[in-house]
């Protein structure tokens, strides 16, 4: 398969964000044109949103024939990315927050790494020594102790940032790994992670450069309470089964 031949979705999960929708979403489309040599398309992902953004992300998907707008009546990020991943039948699934804290140049490398290197799972990491990374000292002291906390409750863990939204995964992984994955919230990510490794599923890790949004719709209590009995979830439940899931060939099936 040529490089042209091979198809990514870029999904960006949304919720109540018409005020940035369109300038990101043209951000986004500027710079995959510039710099993808593969196939592409945008998938705005809304989970429930009360404001404007499903006017705005029609308008988009009517405007631009590599959008498309996906609208969901339930919030949340994680059932958000698993609609839209499961619709999906590109070779490589991704998504990045809309507000574009991390900075695209890191989306090429990530991408290439499922691709190219072999790998089923690729991720940003604020936490890498190679990472740049602007953000209040109260977000940076959490994310470093929820990190620090998979790292002593699951000590083989490769990964070292489970939190940042930017994220790539390969068709074969994502149709193994979506059923099993519980959470539709914010714990998905790091349940993706785990439940990756749990099966063999490599993970690459790509150092970003990243400016926290000040604006962002996390709130931090409620989630760390989420992350905290996700990972117990995850730790002492005995490891779920994957179902082989026959598609066309996957890019990082070698």
């Amino acid at each position: 398969m040529t490089d042209a031949e091979v198809r990514v979705d870029v999904v960006i999960p949304v919720y109540n964000e018409a005020h940035v929708l369109a300038d990101s979403v043209r951000a986004l489309r500027d710079y995959l044109a510039r710099t993808m040599p593969y196939s592409w398309h945008v998938v705005i992902a809304d989970n429930a949103s009360i404001d404007g953004t499903q006017e705005v992300g029609e308008a988009l998907d009517a405007e631009y024939e590599d959008v498309r707008y996906l609208r969901l009546e339930q919030k949340g990020r994680g059932r958000a990315l698993k609609q839209a991943w499961q619709s999906s039948d590109s070779d490589v699934v991704s998504y990045m927050d809309v507000d574009l804290s991390t900075n695209l140049d890191a989306f090429l490398p990530l991408v290439s790494s499922i691709v190219h290197g072999g790998y089923d799972v690729a991720i940003g990491s604020r936490l890498s020594r190679e990472a740049a990374v602007t953000r209040q000292w109260k977000r940076e002291f959490i994310s470093r102790g929820y990190n620090l906390m998979i790292k002593f409750m699951f000590p083989r863990r490769s990964f070292s940032d489970a939190q940042c939204g930017f994220k790539a995964v390969s068709r074969r992984a994502a149709d193994a790994l979506l059923p099993i994955i519980e959470n539709n919230e914010w714990f998905f990510d790091s349940e993706l992670l785990l439940r990756a490794e749990e099966h063999g599923y490599r993970v690459a890790e790509v150092p970003v450069e990243w400016i926290e949004d000040l604006d962002t719709r996390v709130r931090i209590v409620q989630t760390a309470l989420e992350d905290i009995r996700g990972l117990l979830r995850v730790r002492f439940t005995s490891p779920v089964p994957v179902k082989a899931v026959t598609r066309r060939d996957d890019v990082a099936a070698g």
